[in-house]
């Protein structure tokens, strides 16, 4: 027994210590050789597996251990199917990390079109399905027939949908949004309801926005597939932004035309989120009860940007105007006084 644990130990102690030197001197020759390289799946794949290596090599050394020592032959049977447990759950993983961090390089790579997007939705459903193939393996290694279990979790299904119908609800909702690319990650949105701000994850209940006070907003998916939403970054980031304006009946239309285009232009090349390239234009659009009004076209590169750009453009367009003497009006409103 003494002689037993004698080679047990010496076993495990060789494979961790074998394990250790290969780990450091085979990952620095792959450290070396993935820096060569342009594309980010050797880095994952050796990411992934560098940690596991050592705890795989004492795998090993058990497995060993099992066969040169003199165990009895149902404790063998119990520790090799154990042992066979533990490799697949530890590979599982490794695998599943694998191709989560691919599919975020992969979105990553492709963000600027309409590329499947990452979310803690699409990242738990493919961990889902990979250790529900573990599983199966594991319930054949360990002789255990799964089409029992099939039908039991078909019949039990059902029941657990009934009970979990708004869990459901919100889970295919998301699914369906994902799928849909309507919305994705980095987006930004606003609702019917006026809540609005960047998309920072759909989830497998809800999905999270932060709005420009930096707080979160938490929206059941449900509730979000069935709402009016504004979404301000497709078809591209690129919007236009509308400044309306009145100018008193006196002015010249046509001066007031042309200066605050200039001020316009000089907006666009000089303030950060403008268009160089943009042309802005105005048009007139109603005589009212003091001034003609008019809306001012400018464009911006993304949302966030037009409040920059508007607040420039008037701070910059009631200067110009006082230098032009356009004037705009105070709201004028006509009383006739009854006489007794």
């Amino acid at each position: 027994m003494q002689k037993d644990i004698l080679i047990a130990a010496i076993i495990l102690i060789i494979s961790f210590g074998a394990g250790y030197v290969l780990r450091h001197l085979v990952f620095k020759l792959l450290t070396k050789w993935a820096k060569k390289t342009t594309n980010r799946i050797d880095d994952i794949i050796i990411s992934a597996i560098k940690t596991p290596f050592l705890f795989w090599s004492v795998l090993l050394g058990i497995s060993f251990t099992l066969r040169l020592t003199s165990v009895p032959g149902n404790v063998t049977a119990f520790l090799d199917k154990l042992t066979i447990i533990i490799w697949v759950v530890s590979i599982t993983l490794v695998i599943s990390k694998i191709i989560v961090e691919l599919i975020k390089a992969y979105s990553d790579k492709l963000q600027q079109t309409n590329a499947f997007p990452v979310t803690t939705l699409t990242q738990n459903v493919t961990s889902i399905a990979i250790f529900i193939v573990a599983i199966l393996i594991i319930l054949n290694l360990l002789g255990i027939s799964i089409a029992p279990i099939i039908t039991a979790l078909g019949i039990g299904g059902l029941a657990v949908a009934l009970a979990l119908q708004e869990t459901l609800s919100n889970l295919f909702a998301g699914i369906y949004t994902i799928l849909a690319k309507q919305i994705r990650v980095g987006d930004y949105i606003q609702l019917e309801s006026g809540q609005e701000g960047y998309v920072l994850d759909i989830g497998w209940r809800s999905t999270r926005i932060r709005a420009l006070p930096n707080n979160i907003v938490v929206i059941p998916n449900s509730k979000l597939s069935q709402t009016i939403v504004t979404n301000y970054y497709q078809p591209e980031k690129e919007l236009a932004i509308l400044v309306n304006l009145g100018v008193d009946y006196s002015s010249d239309l046509e001066k007031v035309e042309r200066v605050t285009i200039e001020v316009g232009q000089e907006i666009m090349k000089t303030i950060t989120g403008g268009i160089p390239d943009f042309q802005p234009f105005i048009r007139y659009n109603k005589f009212d009860n003091s001034s003609v009004n008019f809306t001012v076209i400018l464009r911006g590169k993304e949302f966030v940007d037009k409040y920059l750009i508007i607040h420039e453009f008037m701070k910059s367009l009631h200067k110009r105007y006082a230098k032009e003497n356009i004037t705009i009006p105070f709201p004028i409103r006509t009383l006739h006084l009854k006489k007794d």
